[in-house]
């Protein structure tokens, strides 16, 4: 299982179309166009003809900009050379890299029952989440970020997974793991680990061990969103360094991301955040997405603007697509990105066209 599994419109009249496109870092409080973005997992075989044709397709339909999940110099140029902007999608809390195993199994995550993500991970294989309490955590993954904003064909650095483990899963996927998350369960409660505790005692002065029910302590809670708020706002400086723009994909809606995976991204200095509003995943219809995109501008306040994340597959034909990005528009999105780059097909591409 992958992330598919998991994962401001401005009131100027039509007159301020015509203004020069802002850069997202410019735009962060009145972008002046509705945006397309597409995640994209850049395939090194294909050929330059073949990119050029598919690249140019997602440009005629209005796709301002790419979030790959991959490096690779080809598509990074031929996308650039077409007008659109590149932008890396980095793993972030989640990195299972042999050799960091290997030698530091300590730097990973630990859950209330003792499990480490080292050796013993939530749900699937691949969720080796990382402690963000950690002393050398936030320098290693800085470290991470700066290898992608030092290439010059890099426009930005998006980030993904900069969070816990679920806590609680969408409730279309319990069935999966037959599970009922109706309440939180030790095995996928986390941060836990000594360097957690160890952080929270000096700060606070409690003994998370000594406390009855840990996983309803307000405090506990809100200690941990603030470890991750640290490293994502570390990383923030560094992209500035670079100039250049700080994106991250995150759960649904403010709310939903607090309770779910600890995330508290409305207090990230980013440039942008699309939230994966994947409706499908939550057993709703698709005028939630216009429910979750009003939640997230709200809490933002004009922050940084909001592009809806739609998840292509959940939806049942074009109509239902074109009324979940009326719906994010219509609710003060900057604009929408698309995950499930099959679905993008003529039929999508001719949509997307009208509503420009």
């Amino acid at each position: 299982m992958n992330k598919r599994n998991f994962i401001k419109a401005s009131l100027l009249g039509m007159a301020a179309l015509q203004l020069p496109k802002l850069s997202i870092a410019e735009a962060k409080v009145t972008p002046l166009t509705f945006d397309y973005w597409m995640w994209i997992r850049p395939n090194k075989d294909d050929n330059d003809a073949t990119l050029k044709k598919r690249y140019q397709s997602y440009r005629d339909a209005g796709v301002r900009g790419l979030l790959f999940e991959d490096y690779s110099k080809r598509h990074f140029q031929v996308a650039k050379e077409l007008g659109m902007e590149t932008h890396r999608w980095m793993w972030t809390m989640n990195r299972g890299e042999k050799e960091l195993l290997e030698k530091h199994p300590e730097y990973y995550a630990v859950s209330r029952s003792g499990k480490s993500c080292a050796d013993q991970p939530a749900y699937v294989d691949y969720y080796r989440f990382l402690c963000p309490s950690h002393p050398d955590v936030p320098k290693y993954l800085e470290e991470k970020a700066r290898e992608q904003l030092e290439k010059q064909d890099v426009d930005g650095l998006h980030l993904d997974y900069i969070r816990y483990p679920d806590v609680i899963l969408p409730t279309n996927l319990w069935q999966n793991y037959n599970l009922d998350q109706s309440s939180e369960l030790a095995d996928y409660d986390f941060c836990y680990s000594k360097f957690t505790k160890a952080a929270f005692l000096e700060e606070t002065g409690i003994d998370i061990d000594k406390v009855e029910r840990p996983e309803q302590s307000p405090s506990w809670r809100a200690f941990r969103y603030e470890q991750i708020n640290r490293v994502v706002n570390r990383i923030a400086k560094v992209s500035k360094e670079y100039e250049k723009p700080l994106t991250a994909a995150v759960f649904p809606t403010p709310d939903l991301a607090r309770r779910m995976v600890r995330q508290d991204w409305a207090n990230w200095d980013l440039d942008a955040v699309f939230p994966m509003i994947y409706h499908g995943f939550y057993q709703e219809p698709v005028y939630w997405v216009g429910q979750a995109v009003k939640e997230g501008v709200q809490t933002l306040n004009k922050k940084f603007p909001l592009y809806a994340g739609l998840y292509m597959p959940d939806f049942k034909d074009s109509t239902e697509l074109q009324e979940a990005i009326k719906l994010a528009k219509t609710n003060g999105a900057a604009g929408v990105s698309l995950f499930g780059e099959r679905e993008f097909d003529q039929e999508t591409i001719k949509l997307l066209r009208s509503l420009r």
